[in-house]
């Protein structure tokens, strides 16, 4: 499982540090955070799951029940929720939305999710703000079954304004290749069900 606070760091000595801290980034306190946060996504894990906590990528081994496995990916993000997030200083459920609108677009075509990653961005990293973002969306790859084995989180003083964050989520399903959904059975006279929703949903709050 890989999780880096900002990949290009890697490639700099400690000596780099100061000039880090200059432009306003702790490597330290990044680095802190993410041991903290590892096993947060260990709880996620399925027996796929190939990788060791702190590699540059994660590893996963297909499922071995499917017979022609197809696999389907996709990328969303939380949107415009984070500011109602912030307005109520609650993060753990857009971590939740972040795997729920990536994964409902892997579902329709009749996907199972079974690798998730995450990418959060933030002028300078909140620990407890991120770490809660994180537990959200470790509790959203338990419901949906899928594996939190990678992520990034970056700090970017006078990109992002102080006190705000992105959260964006990629995730890998896999479907067979007969069973797959794509809307060319549907026809007339098929049923339609509508859900209420929970709460809020993400994105049209701008």
């Amino acid at each position: 499982m890989t999780r880096s606070s900002d990949p290009d760091k890697k490639a700099f000595s400690s000596t780099s540090a100061p000039a880090y801290a200059a432009a306003g980034v702790d490597l330290d306190h990044d680095e802190a955070f993410i041991d903290d946060v590892k096993e947060i996504a260990r709880g996620t894990f399925r027996p796929e799951v190939l990788s060791s906590i702190g590699g540059f990528a994660g590893m996963f081994k297909a499922p071995d029940r499917y017979r022609s496995p197809v696999f389907v990916a996709a990328t969303d993000g939380v949107g415009t929720k984070l500011k109602l997030a912030a307005q109520i200083g609650r993060y753990d459920t857009i971590g939740i939305d972040c795997v729920a609108m990536v994964v409902n677009d892997l579902v329709v075509q009749g996907a199972e999710p079974i690798i998730f990653l995450d990418y959060i961005a933030m002028a300078d990293l909140q620990k407890e703000i991120a770490a809660d973002a994180l537990r959200g969306i470790a509790e959203g790859c338990k419901r949906a079954g899928a594996a939190l084995i990678g992520g990034e989180t970056a700090t970017m003083p006078g990109v992002y304004p102080k006190g705000e964050l992105e959260i964006v989520g990629f995730s890998i399903g896999v479907v067979e290749r007969d069973q797959v959904i794509d809307g060319s059975t549907i026809s007339e006279g098929d049923v339609l069900i509508g859900l209420a929703s929970s709460g809020f949903h993400s994105n049209g709050y701008s």
